[in-house]
């Protein structure tokens, strides 16, 4: 889930120029959308505290009982004159959140993951963790929500407290885990997670079957929400190498399920230079491998090279044994039209989308530096719609993805991939202004960047 800081913005907006890439053309070929009002109720057993959700997502310290009591703001923007998103909280039920992550089923129904609540560990504790099964209906614009799988830790598999650990069914909360990406590993679900970084395993029924540690060639690679960074002992050092919301975002599977290869949203800490990774000016961050046999990482590293400066991978998926598939956006703009002049106003985007592009890379070619060929790429703000198939945001012969966060994508077929955005519920607002973005789940043909050399 974001962390939104102006420092954060201002990388993402001032970067330095871009290197050239081969752009290819895709096709909208699908699109429908789940409104982003959707709630789900929770279990009967999870308790009182999750027949609504929200309440402390504005301030930890200050419960909010009122429904729609506190309106809030977009992320993107000017903190000095903040634009209203239309969203309002708390809510009644459990809100189903931007996708963090996607899965194909394979039957044009998919697996959709809900980001983990209201932005951060200490905000969400009233959030609980869950998949949806979903069905879009290309045709009408509709998706369906036929079932929702909440993640629970009955066999107390979780190595440390958890947000409901005085319960019997122990319902798993944003405030345990921040899942990101989902992949299906043989009988089991693997989750990405940026809190550890860790990888939660469970059953599809959602029940944890045990977290790997992000170790590697004996090193531990960390971030400040892991549990063992509760109390850091001294405020002068910092414990860990993974920035805060920096972790597994992206996880992609090898074709074969043979491995995993979890990969870092950000660059890591360089406790050596007290800098994050890069190189000739360029951020950088890594690709680890896990063998899934023995839930131990194998030692092998790819890095990644960003295009500019604040940028961050937001998912990978694998598209054959050496090439993938990566969402690399900015993180800092939201929004086609109307953009703002020069002065910060309300009524318009002040930072209209820029920099959200999906890279086809072969990790089998690395250049003398170590980095990941980048053979290719699309441009999510510039996807060709000759059949008039949006159902959201017009159709003109070019169709965007404006969003903050385009979060999470699955390979389809041969051909298509399926793109969805996660809406940082009720805080981001790129398609309409003052209106919460909805749940957009995006079919794009994309033979182009499959055949790219």
């Amino acid at each position: 889930m974001l962390q939104r800081t102006l420092l954060s913005v201002l990388l993402g907006l001032s970067a330095s120029a871009v290197i050239a890439q081969t752009e290819v053309t895709a096709t909208l070929a699908g699109h429908a959308y789940l409104p982003f009002n959707t709630t789900v109720t929770a279990p009967k057993d999870a308790g009182a505290l999750f027949e609504t959700s929200g309440k402390f997502a504005n301030d930890p310290r200050q419960r909010v009982e009122k429904l729609g009591s506190v309106a809030a703001n977009t992320f993107v923007g000017d903190p000095k004159n903040p634009r209203a998103s239309g969203g309002f909280l708390p809510i009644k039920g459990q809100s189903v959140q931007g996708f963090s992550g996607i899965h194909s089923i394979g039957d044009g129904t998919f697996l959709a993951l809900t980001d983990n609540g209201f932005g951060s560990k200490v905000n969400s504790m009233d959030a609980l963790l869950m998949v949806h099964h979903v069905k879009p209906d290309w045709k009408s614009g509709k998706t369906a929500l036929a079932k929702t799988t909440f993640l629970h830790d009955p066999d107390r598999k979780v190595p440390f407290f958890i947000n409901n650990e005085n319960t019997t069914k122990r319902y798993l909360t944003g405030s345990d885990f921040d899942v990101e990406s989902i992949q299906v590993v043989g009988n089991e679900w693997w989750f990405g997670d940026e809190f550890g970084p860790y990888i939660l395993r469970t059953t599809p029924q959602g029940k944890v079957l045990g977290v790997i540690e992000t170790v590697v060639s004996g090193k531990k690679f960390t971030g400040p929400d892991h549990y063992q960074h509760a109390r850091p002992p001294v405020p002068t050092v910092l414990p860990f190498n993974v920035r805060r919301s920096g972790g597994f975002e992206p996880m992609a599977k090898s074709a074969d399920g043979k491995k995993v290869f979890p990969m870092f949203e950000w660059p890591l800490w360089d406790a050596e230079t007290k800098a994050y990774e890069s190189h000739n000016g360029k951020p950088y961050t890594r690709i680890l491998e896990l063998d899934v046999a023995s839930q131990q990482y194998t030692g092998q590293m790819w890095k990644y090279k960003f295009e500019q400066a604040g940028n961050v991978a937001a998912d990978f998926q694998m598209v054959n044994e050496r090439v993938g598939l990566v969402i690399e956006r900015d993180d800092g703009s939201e929004g086609l039209t109307p953009v703002c002049p020069k002065e910060m106003r309300t009524d318009c985007f002040t930072h209209p989308a820029q920099f959200k592009r999906i890279y086809k890379i072969d990790m089998s070619q690395i250049d003398a530096d170590g980095f990941v060929k980048k053979v290719a790429y699309i441009d999510l703000t510039r996807i060709a719609n000759p059949n008039a198939k949006a159902h959201l945001g017009g159709n003109d012969a070019t169709f965007a993805l404006p969003h903050l966060g385009p979060e999470g994508l699955t390979v389809v077929d041969a051909e298509h991939i399926v793109v969805v955005n996660d809406n940082n519920f009720p805080y981001s607002s790129g398609r309409t202004i003052g209106q919460p973005d909805h749940n957009e789940i995006t079919l794009l043909n994309v033979k182009a960047l499959m055949d790219a050399q």
